[in-house]
């Protein structure tokens, strides 16, 4: 294709136009990746942005309660297992099934046995060897789709004994002349007892376990012996379990250290995530002993050390993990808290008094810490929505009574989740 001037020549300045012109149709922009994600579970721990709310209202968290003992199998504890003492009943989240927690006269009060009940009162599996005890009983735990059990157990203290009543071998002592005894009408036999699983792995410190619904397939999930895993919790799709653990040295180490205080021992463990399946991953060198909850979406994992929160995928090929700390937040709301506080107190004095507002002044250095009674660490969390994580500091003293516990300045914040925005690729 030609194109001429007036005189025949061709236009330099319209060749350079069509060239142009040209080499644009041929480029491409910068692409963009416009495609988001849609949901907070697809973005990693370490792409979350947060914004810290100091002394918010109180989330609303699933508490724990005692549920009463289930009459049926009471009834059964109370007819046909008269050597056993039920101490407790839990049922599953679809009410199918019903665990009894129970120990016999010979077991040491520290140790269970669990069995697996229907709610009508029937007996359908002993879930527990006889050679492994339960430990913890207040911590066993349904999946929340009901279909297994979690608990800790390890290898039982004392070899039980034996109740059944062994024939008499002394000679009758009936006088010969005697009359018969009149016929005893037969009594109706009792129904067969399962037996105890037996071929089941136990370990000399705590480990944890997991069966079925029906009370079948009991295995260890960990298999660390030296570990003690002393907390769990099952994530919202019943797959997983986050839990703390430590070693047996550390808790004898915190055992005596307690002894010495005239306090109770509060555990510190290492979280980490145990699959269904055996598979363990440890979350973090660092000990705690704020327990580990779960995103409702079971994607992440959170766990509090001090002043810190550290977020964990809680799967995937390559995970991640992010570290929010919050010293200086707290330290910062803790003063406007404290402020706040001698406020209403001198109010409260001279109720006649009018309030007065502290005007704001802005901060140059940061508060210490020494001089705040409301500044403490993290004692508790609650995720309550894929992009709100609670977090509760207090000043905790755990005395051996309980009436001597001690609980002040409880205070809520919590942490606004969103993701970070993507940047264009080129």
């Amino acid at each position: 294709m030609q194109i001429f001037s007036k005189n025949g020549a061709i236009s330099a300045s319209i060749l350079v136009s069509f060239a142009c012109l040209m080499a644009s149709c041929g480029s491409r922009p910068p692409a963009t990746n416009s495609t988001g994600p849609t949901s907070l579970s697809q973005v990693p721990a370490v792409r979350l942005n947060y914004r810290y709310e100091a002394d918010v209202p109180a989330p609303t968290l699933p508490g724990v309660t005692v549920e009463e003992r289930n009459p049926a199998v009471q009834a059964d504890f109370d007819t046909n297992r008269t050597q056993e003492q039920l101490d407790r009943t839990i049922t599953s989240p679809d009410k199918k099934r019903v665990l009894a927690v129970y120990r016999s006269v010979t077991d040491l009060t520290s140790e269970v046995r669990l069995d697996m009940y229907t709610p009508e009162g029937k007996l359908l599996r002993k879930v527990t060897a006889d050679t492994m005890a339960v430990h913890f009983p207040d911590t066993i735990l349904w999946s929340p789709d009901s279909s297994s059990v979690a608990f800790v157990a390890m290898v039982r203290a004392l070899t039980p004994l034996s109740t059944t009543p062994t024939p008499s071998t002394a000679t009758s002592t009936t006088p010969l002349d005697a009359e018969p005894a009149s016929p005893v009408e037969p009594t109706p036999a009792p129904a067969a007892t399962p037996a105890s699983p037996t071929g089941v792995l136990t370990f000399r410190t705590e480990q944890l376990y997991i069966c079925n619904a029906d009370g079948a397939g009991l295995k260890p999930l960990t298999q660390n012996e030296g570990l003690i895993y002393f907390y769990y919790v099952w994530s919202p799709d019943s797959t997983m379990l986050a839990a703390l653990a430590t070693t047996e040295r550390e808790w004898r180490y915190l055992t005596v250290l307690a002894e010495q205080k005239g306090e109770m021992m509060v555990p510190l463990g290492r979280p980490r995530v145990v699959e269904k399946n055996g598979r363990e991953r440890r979350l973090d060198d660092n000990l705690t002993a704020v327990r580990p909850v779960w995103s409702p979406d079971s994607a992440k994992v959170a766990a509090a050390f001090e002043t810190q929160i550290r977020i964990y995928d809680a799967g995937g090929v390559n995970p991640t993990q992010a570290a929010i700390p919050l010293k200086n937040q707290l330290l910062i709301s803790s003063q406007a808290y404290d402020r706040q506080q001698q406020q209403i107190a001198a109010n409260s004095t001279d109720p006649n008094a009018a309030p007065s507002a502290s005007p704001i002044e802005p901060l140059t250095t940061l508060p210490d810490e020494k001089l705040l009674v409301s500044y403490n660490p993290i004692v508790e969390l609650g995720w309550t929505s894929d992009d709100l994580l609670y977090a509760k500091t207090a000043y905790l003293k755990r005395m051996k009574l309980e009436t001597e516990n001690v609980t002040s300045f409880a205070r809520w914040h919590r942490l606004v989740f969103s993701a970070q925005p993507l940047t264009p690729v080129r």
